[in-house]
């Protein structure tokens, strides 16, 4: 009876030991991935007139053939990666701060300190 006993009692503190380890871990790594969140900066993100206006710059250059829809799509992302490349720009598909400038499109002044 007394080897049942010692059995029960060290599984369980086995098992709590097992516990303690996992919430330390569990909080470690969420103190970390907040420290990430607070030092990044803000998402740069075009409107969807801004998108309208680019989409109409791209259409005028032939590099888009669709809607002005406001609305990055796969063609409208085509067709910023091939006015990039012909602008010697990063070539990202994306309306980030400096094709925006480049095309002329006016940004907001949120935009504007980021």
């Amino acid at each position: 009876m007394k080897k049942l006993l010692l059995v029960v009692l060290s599984m369980l503190l086995a098992f709590s030991l097992t516990m303690a380890t996992q919430n330390k871990n569990q909080n470690a790594n969420s103190s970390t991935a907040g420290n990430k969140s607070a030092t990044r900066k803000p998402i740069f993100r075009a409107n969807a007139d801004q998108i309208k206006q680019a989409q109409a710059l791209l259409k005028q250059r032939s590099f888009y053939n669709g809607e002005q829809t406001g609305k990055l799509g796969a063609d409208t992302r085509d067709g910023l990666k091939k006015y990039q490349q012909a602008e010697s720009l990063k070539v990202t598909g994306t309306l980030n701060k400096i094709t925006l400038e480049k095309m002329g499109v006016p940004l907001t002044d949120k935009q504007k300190v980021m």
